[in-house]
């Protein structure tokens, strides 16, 4: 992969490639933004740029050190990620046993770390000192969601590199040009903050059903003598469906968000785009204040589900709330 098939990221993508061209290149990067924005994809291509014989700022992808980064056996790049729960002192201290040797090619050696927030204290000391004191010329790229829950000393000694979350209509182009249904593609965007999420969910067959579901639910529970209970029973909890309320939550979140969107006019926002003439039905029925509520009530029952509530009477509740 090079700079320029990776989406979005404009600003951390010219930072990175005017060090290249000017050959300043720092001893240590933090890459802080939202999950799924890119910033492995971003590593990685910053890597093969710096052993690019080809090019000056960007990876060619064809010459042999470039190839060794795409099939994974380049001996002066070097991968690290949560052993467990974390990152532990003996696997900075084996990066520093790695990286007591020069490469032979004469460029810097990398390390990539990624959910580098995830070090224990002794492994962020350990690595300070290895920030401070390379034995050999270095590049390191610490990967995280949360830049701030790093330690202070090494955010001071590392350049920070910001992500931004992918724009969900580029996502949305990107996936509908791979083949992903739109109408599935459309939610898939707005549930996840990358490409690489959104193609796992998409790919999973229960994704499709679940939305059919939610809309079926949806409908059932504002409607009069609503039966939404006993179809969430024979839909959800007799199929197996159960285990993914979460997500039918996340998508109740979006469809009552379009309806607010149906009120005031803003259809360019509609996720539920292929339900337009269902939401132009209902969107009139309850004020935007109820509206509101709803999303609210959705949110806090997903809240519960994290903290273990029996998820059906937590989903009856949420019904029962709507009707």
């Amino acid at each position: 992969m090079s700079f320029q098939q990776i989406m979005g990221q404009q600003a951390a993508k010219q930072l990175l490639q005017s060090s290249l061209r000017r050959q300043a290149i720092s001893h240590a990067y933090l890459f802080s933004g939202p999950s799924g924005s890119g910033q492995l994809q971003t590593a990685m291509a910053f890597a093969k740029a710096i052993f690019c014989t080809e090019l000056e700022d960007d990876a060619c992808g064809q010459c042999l050190e470039c190839r060794k980064v795409e099939h994974g056996n380049h001996p002066d790049l070097t991968m690290l990620a949560p052993d467990g729960n974390n990152i532990k002192i003996d696997q900075i201290r084996d990066l520093q046993r790695i990286f007591s040797y020069r490469s032979e090619a004469g460029h810097p050696k990398v390390y990539i770390i990624e959910q580098a927030e995830k070090m224990t204290v002794q492994a962020a000391n350990s690595l300070l000192k290895f920030l401070e004191e390379p034995q050999v010329p270095a590049v390191g790229i610490l990967i995280t969601d949360n830049g701030q829950a790093m330690l202070p000393t090494i955010r001071s000694r590392s350049q920070m590199v910001p992500f931004s979350a992918l724009n969900p209509e580029e996502m949305l182009q990107s996936l509908i040009e791979e083949g992903y249904p739109a109408n599935l593609a459309r939610s898939a965007v707005h549930l996840a903050s990358g490409l690489e999420a959104c193609r796992e969910i998409l790919q999973q067959n229960w994704f499709a059903e679940i939305r059919n579901v939610m809309l079926q639910l949806g409908k059932e529970s504002l409607g009069r003598g609503s039966t939404s209970l006993i179809s969430a029973q024979q839909k959800l909890f007799k199929t197996g469906l159960s285990e993914h309320l979460d997500m039918l939550l996340s998508l109740f979140h979006l469809w009552f968000r379009d309806m607010l969107y149906v009120q005031y006019g803003r259809h360019e926002h509609i996720v539920f785009i292929d339900q337009l003439d269902m939401l132009s039905q209902l969107a009139n029925t309850r004020s935007t204040e109820q509206w509101v509520s709803y999303m609210d009530l959705a949110a806090a029952c997903r809240k519960k589900l994290r903290f273990n509530v029996n998820g059906q009477l937590c989903l009856e509740q949420f019904l029962i709330g709507l009707a």
